[in-house]
């Protein structure tokens, strides 16, 4: 199965889970299941699998037939070349190609003269005023594909005004490309561009990373520290007939290969085999070159043979335009969308089952105890109920004071329950402050003064360390605090229980040790600029800024997300508490009604002992249904619901087309 085949089932997967989390969501608020904690679960839910992102970057140094690669997998449909693919460098600034319903299809272009300013990418992204805009005909393939050759156009510039672009680097004269016979520098007219259409795949959430060469990537530390790093595969690009080249290496092992980190999401592609086709060899010496090739790339780039693929993507274009079906196979074009099928959909739909199973058990866990309390309070309203069976008027009458009394009681301690969020709350105010872009902000202070010093840094290797310690020791404090809190709320859980017959259960603490997991990727990813090899770039003031910069954005990412589980976790107790205590209030309600109705006819105790147990009846329906609903989201349908799903969503999604 192709890896666009792969997406088309993702896809595919991901609309139908949307679905039923919508008419989960519906079922429940009909039937006074959604309090604010489930609703916000589902919400986030429903959120994190209608946007799923999965990007596959692709890196290489120039001329490595990468854009006609994308072509060959992506593009192909169109009939022609989309991204530009000519002899000689095409892709001058990074590219993202994905879809956002909300923008019409353009080309967006940051010029490459806002690298002069503090700003990092992501900042100018929140700034479309800054970036020229082309609009794009998506149903016209010449006039998209002549739009996007815009992302190849280039300035020529000063040497100075290269420098401090970033370009050109005195001390590395090896690296500087090489000035022309005006003496000026060629660059890329464009920082970044992001190209909205949408096609299929983009539109099922695939984003696309194309990046420039070698010199490039380099002055870009956001590519490096943020994109690249995130991306959920990287393929890499090699010439079939240069193999793996010093640049091509440099690459490899300065931007994409960090100390302690997998390789299981790098694909190698060894491309241009259809150079090695020679008339005057046999298919067998040809083979036998291509495998001598991909066994010293594998070994070089220190990976199994199995993850260095030899393609024709020219080729494989070709044969996908024109339907030749013995050319196809012969680029290989195939082996390679199985592995990025097999690879990068199989993990990614593995990680987003695994993350959305894990909601909806504690989404059951929380609808499943408020029909808890329903069932408790039935039965103690039987017992009461079937205790006044035979009983004369003033018995009756004395349990209805014995009511009366009892809610007056429960009226007047509100200041306990009040104590119990007030303490909540204080705890959490301090755990918020932890958490906060302040905070965050403060423990950067030290290490943004010693990349902002003039000349060489060669003190901010010290500084970077003990910035990375301090943010763990803030994660590790908040964890202690969280653990406090936890506590907190489990004794006051268990007062509240015991003084009025509750059922509260303080929710799962969020685990906010795990994200030192991402502080230790992303410290990795910046070490790299740290090192002596970067002296110079270090000391360029606008170089260091926006590697700051970059990496307070990415940590701004981490301790908002970890906020947000706090968010969750304390809407959850709080949802409980409110639900228990609607639940009692309702209770009381219930009872007195009840009373009434047996004061008022001899009939009313038993028909409301009939009421009872019919009720007991529809909660246990209700659980059952709670129960086959959520199997469903959880991926554990039976062999009946696996036979009829396909059917029956596309009944649900046709009776509720907005959804889809």
């Amino acid at each position: 199965m192709s890896f666009n085949e792969q997406f088309d089932q993702h896809g595919a997967w991901r609309r139908e889970f949307a679905l039923r989390l919508k008419l989960l969501a519906e079922w429940m608020k009909d039937h006074d299941l959604l309090d604010a904690a489930v609703e916000e679960r589902l919400q986030r839910l429903e959120s994190q699998v209608r946007s799923d992102k999965v990007m596959v970057a692709f890196v290489a140094e120039f001329s490595r037939g990468k854009s006609e690669l994308i072509n060959a997998i992506f593009f192909a449909g169109y009939g022609r070349r989309i991204m530009p693919a000519s002899a000689g460098r095409t892709t001058m600034c990074p590219t993202e190609l994905g879809y956002d319903a909300d923008v019409p299809p353009c080309l967006r272009l940051l010029p490459i003269e806002t690298r002069l300013q503090k700003q990092a990418l992501m900042e100018w992204r929140s700034a479309p005023e800054k970036w020229t805009r082309l609009d794009l005909d998506v149903n016209d393939p010449a006039q998209l594909a002549q739009a996007l050759e815009k992302v190849a156009e280039v300035r020529h510039v000063t040497k100075d005004e290269a420098r401090a672009l970033g370009f050109w680097h005195d001390a590395n004269p090896d690296d500087n490309p090489l000035a022309g016979a005006d003496g000026l520098i060629e660059v890329p007219k464009w920082r970044h561009a992001l190209i909205n259409i949408a096609h299929p795949l983009l539109k099922q959430g695939l984003v696309i990373l194309d990046t420039p060469g070698l010199n490039a990537i380099g002055a870009e530390p956001e590519l490096t520290v943020s994109l690249i790093p995130q991306a959920h595969a990287v393929v890499f690009i090699l010439a079939a007939d240069t193999g793996v080249t010093k640049s091509d290496l440099a690459i490899w092992r300065e931007h994409l290969i960090t100390e302690g980190d997998g390789t299981d999401a790098r694909l190698v592609v060894l491309n241009k085999i259809d150079t090695l086709w020679d008339a005057l060899s046999t298919p067998e010496q040809v083979k036998a070159q291509i495998d001598r090739q991909r066994a010293t790339s594998a070994e070089i780039l220190g990976l199994p043979e199995s993850q260095v693929i030899p393609v024709s993507a020219q080729k494989g274009l070709v044969a996908k335009v024109t339907r030749d079906k013995a050319l196809l196979e012969s680029s290989n074009l195939p082996a390679l969308e199985l592995a990025l099928g097999q690879g990068v959909m199989g993990q990614r739909q593995k990680i987003l089952r695994t993350a959305v199973a894990a909601g909806i058990g504690e989404l059951r866990t929380e609808a499943g105890r408020a029909m808890h309390i329903r069932r408790r309070d039935l039965a103690e309203q039987m017992i009461e109920l079937r205790g006044l069976r035979g009983k004369n008027v003033s018995v009756i009458k004395h349990m209805r004071t014995r009511i009366e009394q009892e809610q007056a009681e429960f009226d007047t301690s509100g200041s306990k329950i009040h104590a119990v969020r007030s303490v909540h709350l204080k705890m959490l105010r301090d755990l918020f402050n932890l958490l906060s872009t302040p905070t965050l902000k403060a423990e950067l202070a030290e290490l943004t003064h010693a990349l902002k010093q003039p000349g060489i840094k060669l003190g901010v290797k010290k500084a970077y360390g003990q910035t990375f310690s301090r943010l763990r020791e803030g994660l590790q404090k908040s964890q202690i605090l969280s653990g406090e809190i936890q506590s907190m709320l489990t004794a006051s859980f268990r007062q509240l229980n015991s003084e009025f017959s509750f059922s509260l259960q303080a929710p799962k603490e969020p685990e906010l040790i795990r994200y030192e997991h991402d502080l230790e990727l992303i410290e990795r990813s910046h070490l790299q600029y740290l090192g002596l090899g970067n002296v110079i770039k270090l000391s360029q003031a606008d170089f260091s800024e926006r590697l700051v910069r970059a990496l307070a954005t990415r940590l701004r990412v981490v301790y908002e997300t970890a906020l947000g589980e706090v968010e969750l976790w304390n809407k959850s107790a709080a949802s409980q508490l409110d639900a228990q205590l609607r639940e009692r209030r309702r209770n009381f309600g219930r009872r007195l009604e009840a009373i009434e109705r047996i004061q008022q006819a001899a009939s009313g105790l038993d028909e409301r002992i009939a009421e009872i147990d019919e009720q007991e009846g529809v909660l246990n329906e209700l659980d059952n249904k709670l129960t086959e609903l959520t199997a469903h989201l959880m991926g554990g349908p039976s062999a009946q619901d696996k036979a009829q799903g396909a059917g029956k969503a596309a009944a649900e999604a046709a009776a509720m087309p907005e959804a889809a």
